[in-house]
């Protein structure tokens, strides 16, 4: 049981007890506050009407209430709050607040089933997807707690006895920007090596999926982090700006789409201040003739089906080497056809519901432009209307496959975020690394064939921070990921990722009388 909040989840009769106030299928408001500030919960003080905006079930188009957006006001009390709650944290050491963030990893795993429930709830992702986004979170949450006590500087010896040290030092207080499509894990992934590094953090989730965020800081709070040390404020692109812009924060960290990361970018360009930025991505997956052709099938749909397709780093452009590519359509849509696409509390659903009625909108009108452009739809690409009275109002979307696409197609060349795949073919190696660099990202790519030589030569020439070798969308915590050119700037997870939630301060140590020229 949690010390503040506890989570009961009813399959189509769903609640969600929050503070004893209830989220419930009638279309009651939600009450309860969504801002976690000194390690409770507290009420926006905002309360202009514009600055409300409602929040949507995706899987029943439910209107589950309206959420008040941040002011100013608010963003300047969870800050000063990180700043106060920032001096007791640094001041521990690593030891002391790896305990913590290993005693937050046990909650997280003791709470998954009720966490993937309102992740559901949040995002209209399967409920098996949930369970691993959460379990993933519990593994990079246990992974910074682990390191936390090795995070040090060096001691540098130099001529005549004297020596040089230096120390990392954490940034002080970090602003957080997550995305909708994993909003528990942006909070962790963000949060966890944050506050290994002695750093606190103000998180502010995307208004469409505000639900788990303000969960983790009562998890952090139970675990026995120092009020303060993870504030949760809810806001639209308001409240993001004026965190980005505040004074007394010192990195901010983003994931979302590049017009507002460059935004986010420019705000702290005022201040001087680090950025970490996770973008947009409109990767290559190369599949060659002498690959494994189901394995590659396989790869292809991880690379395009997760969360409806709503993931940066997805493999949309699927370069298929000619002799085999009949072959590899008919069993991608094979394959494809076979997704059951519906409730997404089911265990059995592979397919579940867009974010939004106007996200869901966007992408069928991608499959209209790539009809236009002179693509082939080879399956889906229409809205599914479930029999279910429960789910008839949700934004589910059937799986598209386009053959038939060149290069210079807008669908080829910008990022839908969903579940549109577009297969083009090529010929050669030379040909087809040329190709799949030829775009403004690079997050990701990846490449199946048999032939581990091509594998590497190929995976070295692919301008993309994260390269997969016949597998795809798999993210270890120990595996560093961000991108190339417009796809972002640092690295999340791994090691690399605490560079840039610390400063390397060099202390210079003279043992010898101070030779003078004067």
């Amino acid at each position: 049981m949690w010390v503040r909040f506890r989570c009961s989840f009813q399959r189509f009769g769903w609640s969600v007890l929050t503070n004893q106030r209830c989220l419930c299928s009638s279309g009651s408001e939600i009450q309860s506050p969504l801002n976690y500030v000194d390690g409770e919960r507290i009420n926006p003080t905002n309360r202009n009407e514009p600055e409300r905006f409602d929040l949507f079930a995706p899987a029943t188009g439910e209107l589950l209430g309206h959420i008040v957006s941040s002011s100013p006001e608010d963003v300047d009390t969870a800050v000063k709050n990180s700043e106060n709650a920032f001096k007791k944290w640094s001041s521990l050491s690593g030891s002391e607040r790896g305990k913590v963030l290993l005693q937050t990893a046990h909650i997280i795993r003791d709470q998954a089933e009720e966490l993937s429930h309102v992740e559901v709830l949040n995002t209209g992702k399967p409920i098996w997807e949930a369970r691993v986004d959460i379990l993933g979170c519990a593994d990079a949450v246990e992974y910074y707690g682990g390191i936390a006590a090795t995070i040090a500087g060096q001691h540098i010896q130099l001529p005549n006895g004297s020596f040089a040290y230096t120390r990392r030092e954490p940034l002080g207080v970090v602003g957080a920007i997550g995305a909708w499509n994993y909003p528990f894990q942006m909070a962790a992934w963000k949060s966890a090596p944050a506050l290994a590094c002695g750093n606190t953090m103000v998180f502010k989730p995307s208004p469409l999926t505000p639900l788990t965020a303000i969960m983790l800081g009562e998890i952090y709070t139970q675990a026995g982090l120092p009020d303060g040390c993870f504030n949760v404020i809810q806001g639209q692109a308001n409240t993001g700006t004026c965190l980005s812009q505040y004074p007394g924060i010192n990195k901010m960290t983003f994931t979302g789409s590049v017009p507002t990361g460059s935004k986010v970018m420019e705000a702290c360009a005022q201040g001087i201040k680090p950025v970490t930025l996770e973008l947009g991505g409109k990767s290559p997956l190369i599949v060659f003739a002498d690959c494994d052709v189901e394995n590659a099938v396989n790869g292809a749909m991880l690379a395009n089906f997760l969360t409806q397709g709503q993931v940066c780093s997805n493999g949309t452009r699927v370069f298929v080497e000619e002799p085999i590519l009949d072959q590899f359509l008919t069993l991608l849509v094979e394959k494809t056809k076979k997704l059951k696409i519906g409730d997404p509390w089911s265990d059995d659903t592979a397919v579940g519901a867009m974010i939004s009625r106007e996200h869901a909108e966007k992408v069928l009108g991608y499959v209209q432009l790539a009809k236009s452009e002179g693509a082939t739809v080879l399956y889906g690409g229409d809205r599914v209307t479930l029999k279910d009275p429960k789910f008839s109002e949700g934004y589910f979307l059937r799986p598209c496959i386009l053959s038939g696409c060149h290069d210079n197609m807008r669908v080829v060349q910008e990022e839908i975020f969903g579940s549109v795949v577009s297969v083009l073919s090529f010929d050669c190696e030379d040909e087809v690394v040329k190709r799949a660099n030829d775009t403004e990202f690079g997050l990701a790519g990846g490449v199946f064939t048999r032939d581990i030589q091509r594998a590497h030569r190929v995976a070295a020439q692919l301008q993309a921070g994260t390269i997969y070798i016949n597998n795809y969308n798999v993210f270890p915590v120990e595996v560093p990921f961000g991108g190339y050119k417009k796809s972002g700037l640092g690295r999340e997870n791994g090691t690399v990722t605490l560079d840039y939630y610390t400063q390397v301060k060099s202390v210079y140590v003279e043992m010898n009388k101070v030779v003078s020229p004067w």
